[in-house]
């Protein structure tokens, strides 16, 4: 695991970024074109780690698929063609694949077994297992299926009515897409709307799909068609690149491609209710998602009060949003977000541990953070935990800090955002 030094000497930001594709679609492309009928073609592909041991997950299982740089193509008979796989299907560190798979499998008429890398075995299944093993589904594992390794037998499921604990998009589509393969009707109630990004992939394969305010529903036994997906780009890597504009002085960003999905767009609410001089262009409909341009430019940012709903529609950008409230005035207060210590790692922990090294006034609370502005930041080691967001946090803070910024393990960042520190040197103002 190799340091990175980053020493950019308070810089300004000027330009254009082509913002990679969203790794949820991404994710949701192959696992869709896998289940489905015949012929998926995939635009604007993220080849990131983690989606990448989607692919091999899939391809393990038999299905064709070919990848030429954003492009991919997957070639499949159905879900019941399945081969069963002869390896264990591998992860690696991606919650999405883990989690989504296991709704996928237990459906299916294979058996397999799902591990991931060591973060991933720390992490909470149960949260999945447990209500797919309403529906009939059969898991061996560590802790009666709490954690990865897990065995998946594959069974003929039923559908049931779910009202969700916990606003969780990789909870809910497990549900869904185990209740493709189950008898009757399964009905999913959630507590706050989350990335609807499985419902909106359902309808475009040609499924019926009912979406009523907070309840879902999905009869079984449907077949998806094959189809083209085009992939917008990860408003989750963009939000990085947001803060960065608004926080940098004198700095002028232009970030294209970005997935403007309503279940997704916290990050630019927050950056509006701060007063973050920010705009928005939506492109004609390109995908089955929204998607276009946006712009932001250095401002002035007064703190602002975060919980509630909109938290399911943030949750990933909560690292990069206390490294905003760093140089926001007054005291910005992040809340209602408990979801945050079953991630990567504790985020609420590490974002807290990791800023008030750099010299930021921020605490913990129980489901987040406080935190007071403007404070200027100093240079420090930074660890991430192996978390590829709280490296992107660190990586941006550098851009604002007196000092050089030391992280650990930043090739983690290849997680989601492989030509991160690419992009991040491209729009330094040389001038």
């Amino acid at each position: 695991m190799l340091s990175k030094v980053l020493n950019y000497g308070q810089p300004s930001l000027k330009g254009t970024l082509q913002i990679p594709g969203d790794k949820s679609v991404s994710h949701r492309s192959i696992m869709f074109g896998a289940i489905a009928k015949g012929t998926t073609t995939v635009e604007g592909f993220l080849q990131s780690d983690d989606c990448l041991a989607t692919i091999d997950c899939f391809s393990k299982l038999g299905i064709d698929i070919s990848v030429d740089g954003e492009n991919v193509k997957i070639i499949s008979e159905g879900i019941n063609a399945w081969n069963e796989p002869k390896e264990i299907l591998y992860t690696g560190n991606s919650g999405t694949t883990t989690r989504l798979m296991l709704g996928i499998l237990a459906g299916s008429n294979v058996s397999s077994v799902l591990i991931g890398d060591d973060s991933i075995q720390k992490r909470p299944m149960k949260r999945v297992t447990e209500p797919l093993k309403q529906m009939g589904a059969n898991f061996i594992g560590r802790e009666n299926a709490q954690y990865t390794p897990i065995a998946v037998e594959g069974t003929k499921l039923q559908s049931m009515n779910y009202k969700m604990p916990v606003a969780s998009a990789q909870v809910k589509s497990a549900i869904l897409l185990a209740a493709l393969q189950a008898e009757g009707e399964t009905v999913v109630t959630e507590v706050e709307t989350s990335r609807d990004h499985t419902e909106k992939m359902l309808q475009h394969f040609g499924a019926e799909i009912t979406v009523e305010d907070k309840t879902i529903r999905l009869t079984g036994g449907q077949e998806l068609t094959g189809t083209h997906v085009v992939v917008p780009g990860d408003i989750s890597s963009a939000a990085f690149f947001l803060v960065a504009g608004a926080i940098v002085p004198n700095s002028t960003l232009t970030l294209k491609n970005v997935g403007l999905n309503p279940t997704r767009t916290g990050i630019i609410e927050v950056l509006e209710k701060m007063g973050a001089n920010i705009k928005t262009e939506f492109d004609s409909y390109k995908s089955h998602e929204e998607m276009g341009t946006l712009m932001v430019e250095s401002s002035s940012l007064k703190s602002t009060e975060i919980g509630g709903e909109i938290i399911p529609k943030l949750i990933d950008e909560i690292p990069i949003i206390a490294l905003l409230a760093t140089q926001a005035h007054g005291t910005t207060i992040i809340k209602d977000a408990e979801e945050l210590k079953v991630k990567e790692t504790n985020r609420i922990d590490a974002v807290v541990n990791e800023l008030k090294k750099l010299g930021a006034n921020i605490i913990s609370t129980e489901d987040g953070m406080i935190i007071e502005g403007p404070t200027p930041l100093q240079g420090a080691e930074i660890k991430t935990y192996g978390d590829h967001r709280i490296g992107m946090m660190a990586a941006i803070a550098s851009l604002i800090t007196s000092s050089p910024v030391t992280i650990d393990n930043a090739e983690c960042i290849s997680v989601s955002y492989p030509n991160f520190f690419e992009q991040l040197n491209s729009v330094i103002d040389k001038v």
